[in-house]
């Protein structure tokens, strides 16, 4: 069996699609993954043995301001990405027998999938981007902010904006391969069985009329690296340290700043993980240490707490752990959604907004450093899963060969 994989953007999009990748090759099948052509995602492909296609410019350069760009910018961009995609997938997909997409921006890929006459699905890594009355659509850059608060409005409101965004050029390309228009972009994407790559005890889906959702578990692989020596003689010579790291998100060094002094008011060391963003110390104080990229399931068993952006890669491997969260959400994509978990199993605390106060970072570090939070977080720890690649490289295995068999 051969296999297409695709997304596009940062590590905690490339990275669930690895797992899969290693899964699905133990299994037997040739893999090959379209991914940004960012240097990371190939080295990371190259050491895996899957092949990379590149897709759209690199991810790190759309990430390195402070802000995304203007409105005007993403929709030309998005559009872009889309003419990209139609332009490489069919290649991509030559001889493949499934196609399987992460991500919304896997715009091309079910066309494609379906002019070649091979098996498609999608999936997403949170609940939140699939439509249900039991939340509202996720913040979405560039796109008008609704004004109201009802969640089966906002979601068909958000079926007309994916429309206008990407419906004439979706069309476009369908009409040159043969296929006919779809009138509803996202449901296209989504089919009417998608895949949910999110751990139940951490996120379960709630059922919801019309999609017959498959929660696999979250897709990732464990990370035998070992940590640095200079970061274990730190860990090792004091109090376990407070992890301090928005992996992608390019947010203002003041951020690490004021952590780090709410921190020292409470009497604990930090952690401070560069990223993209390249934070960094604010004083040469020996009880604050910088790190670049780690073995993160290794590191936050041994850490008191983990402050981050609220990807679904942190969060659930913090949440694996069995440590408590501090949640700063980026506002955009999945961020607040997990954010929210967080809050709503009480096993940390979500601030509202990349923004925070000295005075509320202290706030969220006492409610997660309390002892009865660090108990639920490591109860909830032990309920984790840890096989969701597996299982969704079996059920794809089985699909397949049911239609090729």
């Amino acid at each position: 069996m051969r296999v297409l994989l695709s997304t596009y953007g940062t590590r905690g999009d490339v990275e669930p699609l690895v797992a899969l990748a290693v899964r699905l090759r133990e299994l037997g099948a040739e893999v090959r993954m379209c991914a940004p052509p960012d240097e990371e995602f190939v080295e990371r492909l190259a050491g895996i043995g899957v092949q990379l296609v590149p897709v759209g410019p690199p991810v790190r350069a759309l990430m390195r301001g402070a802000t995304l760009p203007p409105a005007a910018d993403l929709a030309r961009y998005r559009t872009e990405l889309v003419d990209a995609q139609f332009e490489i997938f069919p290649a991509a997909a030559d001889g493949c027998d499934a196609l399987v997409a992460a991500g919304l921006a896997q715009i091309a890929a079910r066309s494609v999938a379906e002019a070649a006459g091979i098996r498609y699905v999608y999936a997403s890594y949170a609940a939140v981007h699939l439509p249900s009355p039991h939340h509202a659509p996720p913040p979405r850059p560039g796109w008008p902010e609704p004004e109201v608060s009802d969640n089966r409005t906002l979601w068909e409101l958000d079926v007309h904006n994916v429309n206008a965004q990407f419906g004439e050029t979706l069309n476009g390309h369908r009409a040159s391969l043969g296929l006919p228009p779809v009138d509803n972009v996202r449901d296209h994407v989504f089919t009417d069985q998608p895949w949910l790559a999110a751990d139940p005890a951490l996120a379960p889906w709630r059922e919801t009329p019309g999609l017959d959702v498959i929660q696999t578990g979250a897709w990732s692989l464990a990370d035998e690296r070992p940590l640095p020596a200079d970061l274990v003689t730190f860990l090792e010579v004091g109090a376990p340290p407070v992890y301090v790291g928005f992996g992608s998100m390019s947010l203002s060094q003041d951020i690490a700043r004021g952590a780090i002094e709410a921190l020292r008011a409470q009497g604990h060391r930090a952690l401070v993980s560069r990223g993209w963003a390249d934070l960094g110390l604010i004083d040469d104080r020996d009880d604050c240490f910088a790190i670049s990229e780690v073995n993160q399931q290794r590191l936050f068993g041994k850490v008191a707490a983990v402050v981050h952006h609220g990807g679904a890669g942190t969060t659930v491997t913090a949440a694996r752990a069995g440590v408590p969260q501090v949640v700063l959400p980026a506002q955009i994509s999945d961020n607040p959604y997990w954010a929210g978990r967080v809050a709503d199993l009480d096993i940390g605390a979500a601030l509202d907004g990349p923004a925070p106060t000295v005075e509320s970072l202290s706030v969220a570090f006492k409610t997660a450093l309390a002892p009865e939070t660090r108990e639920r977080a490591k109860a909830l720890g032990t309920k984790i899963h840890t096989d969701g690649a597996a299982v969704a490289a079996n059920l794809l295995f089985d699909a397949v060969g049911d239609a090729i068999g």
